[in-house]
This record gives structure tokens, sequence and C-alpha cells, in this order.
């Protein structure tokens, strides 16, 4: 895409959902670090399954810690790894205590320091809670980014340092939402749909998916 197709690219995007936000469920700078960190390779609905309950209970680092592993594992039990998040989980509040009394960093590299904290969960804190405009590349935005010509890239970090140099305001704050929900909705893994994406013509592509025989008898 030239950059005339990426203003129009997220134009689109922005006309058909202006106000896109993270599906992950928090209240705080610390359950959303916690939502994310519960994430990895979990869908957003089954991750708020199980946080609406423990956020009830512990919602700061200290009442996580309160909690003790067992318990919280119990709270976990429906999250894929549970046991090594459930650790991961207390190693990061009780990190938070001891190093940033208390506070989740605003800054990515203090963030990857914590247990269980990638870049990805880095960025995604730093988006929601902080308001910074960064790119957290899931298995979604890879997807997009490649398949539509946008960002391509080799690994995660590729694709999010072509989507920071390309993409241009007002878009760069929602561009991630944009292209997750995008990636999770529309241009999906298996078979996008092609037919009902907003921004199909400008997408590199090919194959474009046709509409399914039912819905084009039900549009005649």
């Amino acid at each position: 895409m030239n950059k005339a197709e990426i203003v129009e690219f997220f134009a689109r995007l922005a006309a058909d959902n202006p106000h896109p936000e993270t599906e992950l469920e928090y209240s705080n700078a610390f359950t959303l670090l916690v939502a994310v960190v519960l994430s990895a390779q979990m869908t957003d609905a089954g991750v708020n399954k199980a946080t609406r309950i423990l956020f009830a209970e512990a919602d700061t680092p200290e009442k996580m810690l309160a909690l003790g592993e067992e318990t919280l594992k119990q709270r976990l039990r429906t999250i894929n790894f549970y046991n090594t998040k459930a650790r991961n989980v207390l190693a990061l509040s009780q990190a938070l205590i001891e190093r940033h009394g208390s506070e989740v960093p605003a800054d990515r590299d203090l963030l990857e320091t914590l247990p269980g904290v990638g870049r990805k969960t880095a960025n995604v804190v730093l988006n929601c809670a902080f308001g910074r405009e960064t790119f957290a590349v899931d298995t979604h935005i890879f997807r997009v980014g490649n398949r539509t010509g946008l960002a391509r890239g080799k690994t995660p970090l590729d694709v999010e340092l072509k989507l920071d140099k390309r993409v241009p305001q007002p878009f760069r704050l929602h561009a991630h939402h944009w292209l997750i929900l995008h990636g999770r909705y529309t241009c999906k893994a298996r078979t996008p749909e092609c037919w009902r994406c907003v921004v199909a013509d400008l997408c590199a592509y090919k194959p474009k998916t046709p509409a399914p025989p039912a819905r084009e008898q039900r549009t005649r």
C-alpha cells in the first residue's frame, strides 16, 4: 500500500468503528496487565469469564498476593496454562509492590522485566492504560499486516516496526485495535470474509473470498 491507500484504509476502519476498545474487561492498569498476561493462547471472552470473579476480589497487587497460589489457581482453572499464569501473576504482583510502589509502570522496558510480560503485553498496557501510540502485534495483526500488504514482516517485531513507521495520524492511537478487530471478525485466518470487508479493494490479498451462496441469494 502507498501512503494514500494507508490513509484510506484506516479512514474506512475508523468510519466503521469510530471508538474501538480492547474486549478485555478491566478496571485499572493492574487488572488490565493481569488480563493481558492471562490472554495468551486464550480468547478475550474466555479471559473475561474468569476475571469477573477474580477482579471483584483482587484489583490490586496486594489483594492478589493475599489470595495465595492455590486460590488463584482455582479462580483461573478455565484459563489455558493456568498453573504457570497464576505463578506469573503472583510474581508480577510482588514485583510491582517491591519495585514500583504497587503501580504499573508506564515504560515498556520496565514492564518487560515483570514475570510473564513480553513486548506485546507491554504494548497493550501502554496503549490502553496510558494512551501511548503502540502497536501490539498479535496473531491477528500479524496476519492482517502481511495479508493486506499494509505491513509485511517475518516476525511480529518486523510488523510492529513497519506499522510504527507507516501508520499516520490521526489513526495511530487506535490502529492496533482496528487491526485486531478486523482480523478477529472479518479477515479471519482460515476464510477471510472478503465479500463484506470495507477495505477489500485496497488489500493485496488476491484470491478474494466470494460470498457464500446462501448470502448471495438473500441479498438478491
